[in-house]
């Protein structure tokens, strides 16, 4: 059973979130958890409920609203994604996502530093957060590496000849991340146009995408995006991901009609998303993700 201190740990940490997005001008919005159309990804399955979906993230609605005039929003919220469970994995978690409009994923790497180290100062925990017998220093600038860099770096091959070879995320798995930094957070960026999921390729190089994920000792704790905003791409990516599920024998998603539509208004911004549980086994140096929630499913 989980430590009491961890759910206190737990609810000032959200607080201190809601707290530094408000001062900086942000909506809090809510936006539907049942959904008839999440959004088209091959590797992440849904989970039915009346014949609809547990949305597995609030993406599509909160880039809708962006698309109606909102300019800087962020959503605290349960996603569910089916067959995920482990020591990191929950089919039940909690999400927080903001976007902005007029900023690129650059600005977000930024805003993550600032947001993490408001929530460590709000729990005082200073510069350091020890994590495993590790100490990760959140001070000064963090480790940023491009997704080529860390290839040959830590499996000694270029990400292409991987994406080539099909080994792409094995080796992501087996050796990038296990040789990033764990002393500071590290971001990953500028992955492969191939990897690029919901973010625009770069003007400079369309051969790559302006992503990032943010690692913190070892945890993968953000995944962001410099918005596609192109409506014939963003349809292009759709069907091909539901090619992909329909190969693999996935469960058919609707496609995302109303949000395709209302793409066409949304403005250039950048978007991420942010685990909190996996963030709270950070703060509480938990090495499970079952020890930061009240429940865990096995014991409803």
């Amino acid at each position: 059973m989980h430590d009491i201190s961890c759910l206190a740990i737990r609810s000032r940490t959200i607080q201190s979130i809601r707290e530094f997005f408000t001062g900086r001008g942000y909506l809090e919005v809510e936006t539907p958890v049942l959904v008839p159309a999440p959004a088209p990804e091959a590797n992440i399955d849904a989970i039915e409920a009346s014949g609809w979906f547990l949305q597995t993230s609030p993406e599509l609605c909160m880039k809708r609203l962006l698309a109606t005039g909102y300019t800087r929003i962020f959503q605290v919220c349960k996603c569910f994604r089916a067959a995920e469970r482990g020591e990191r994995h929950l089919p039940e978690f909690t999400m927080l996502e903001w976007y902005r409009a007029g900023v690129d994923y650059l600005f977000l790497m930024d805003e993550c530093e600032e947001l993490i180290r408001h929530a460590a100062r709000v729990l005082d925990k200073g510069d350091i957060i020890t994590y495993q017998g590790k100490n990760i220093d959140i001070s000064g600038s963090w480790d940023r590496i491009t997704v080529r860099d860390a290839f040959l770096r830590y499996a000694g091959e270029t990400p292409e000849k991987a994406i080539e070879a099909g080994t792409f995320d094995e080796i992501m798995v087996t050796q990038i991340e296990p040789g990033l930094n764990k002393g500071k957070p590290v971001f990953l960026y500028d992955y492969p146009a191939s990897q690029a999921g919901f973010s625009r390729t770069k003007n400079s190089d369309k051969s790559l995408a302006e992503r990032f994920e943010l690692y913190m000792g070892g945890l993968e704790l953000a995944n962001a995006f410099t918005e596609l905003i192109d409506v014939a791409e963003q349809k292009k990516r759709f069907l091909a991901e539901l090619d992909s599920r329909a190969k693999k024998g996935k469960t058919a998603y609707p496609f995302p009609k109303k949000f395709i539509n209302d793409l066409e208004y949304m403005p250039p911004s950048a978007g991420i998303a942010f685990g909190i549980d996996r963030f709270i086994m950070l703060l509480t140096d938990s090495p499970s993700i079952d020890e930061v929630v009240a429940f865990t499913p096995e014991k409803l």
